[in-house]
């Protein structure tokens, strides 16, 4: 399918916290992140006995919820560090100064088309495709031919199979509202709106959460959903076998 957009995923410093003075005292550290977000107890467990730091996870939505939350409480921050906010959430965060500058040792090695902030206050860790997840199963069973444009989703054949998020809490949400936008235009006969209605015309589902979305709603996740469409990333279906608890047969 065809991709929406590269969402660059982002580790920062909250504002006001591990201020030096205090950065060296400090022996326990809140990371906020989103509710997706997944470590290994290895990986945990070695940090934690390497730094002497010890770990609080507080997962707090999507990353948009994630970081209007943060916004909201910059006077009182809710930890020491966020993972997770990306480039279409970034600019609010960056607009209302919620992070401390910091320069990671390994910053020489990021490309320089990762490094989105020039005063520091983000560290690029990671970035994926936003696309359409599909369930293969559905479409050879129903011998459905798959869509292959954003205007195909408002087609009759496809009526109540797409799942999206809601964009203003999730960033995968935000990334295929965003591609709509810059497909279809503002102020052109048949703008990102008119597509919209088109797509509430033909049943789409708007969740509020990504989890929502891929392991409720969509019929190739382990939930088992109605819908075999999904805005998710192309990282989704093989990060669901990886992490699938038993791990799968093949």
């Amino acid at each position: 399918m065809k991709r929406f957009a590269a969402v660059l995923i982002l580790l920062v410093l909250l504002l006001s916290a591990l201020l030096p003075a205090v950065a060296q005292e400090k022996t326990t550290l809140t990371l906020v992140t989103h509710d997706s977000f997944a470590v290994s107890e290895a990986v945990l467990d070695a940090f934690q006995k390497e730094s002497g730091i010890t770990v609080n996870i507080l997962k707090n939505g999507d990353a948009g919820a994630m970081v209007n939350q943060s916004i909201l409480s910059k006077a009182n921050p809710l930890g020491d560090v966020m993972f997770g906010v990306d480039n279409t959430f970034l600019g609010r965060a960056l607009d209302a100064d919620i992070f401390e500058p910091y320069v990671s040792l390994a910053a020489k090695d990021i490309p320089d088309e990762f490094k989105l902030d020039p005063k520091n206050r983000v560290t690029p860790v990671d970035y994926g495709d936003v696309c359409l997840n599909y369930d293969v199963a559905y479409f050879a069973d129903k011998k459905l031919v798959l869509p292959t444009s954003l205007t195909d989703l408002t087609k009759p054949e496809y009526k109540s199979l797409l799942a999206v998020e809601n964009p203003a809490s999730s960033s995968p949400g935000l990334a295929f509202l965003l591609a709509t936008i810059k497909q279809f235009g503002t102020d052109t006969d048949y703008t990102y709106l008119d597509y919209w209605k088109d797509l509430v015309k033909n049943d789409v589902y708007i969740s509020d959460s990504w989890d929502d979305a891929y392991y409720t709603q969509f019929s190739a996740s382990s939930g088992k959903g109605s819908r075999p469409l999904v805005v998710s990333y192309a990282s989704s279906p093989p990060a669901e076998v990886y992490f699938a608890t038993p791990e799968p047969d093949t």
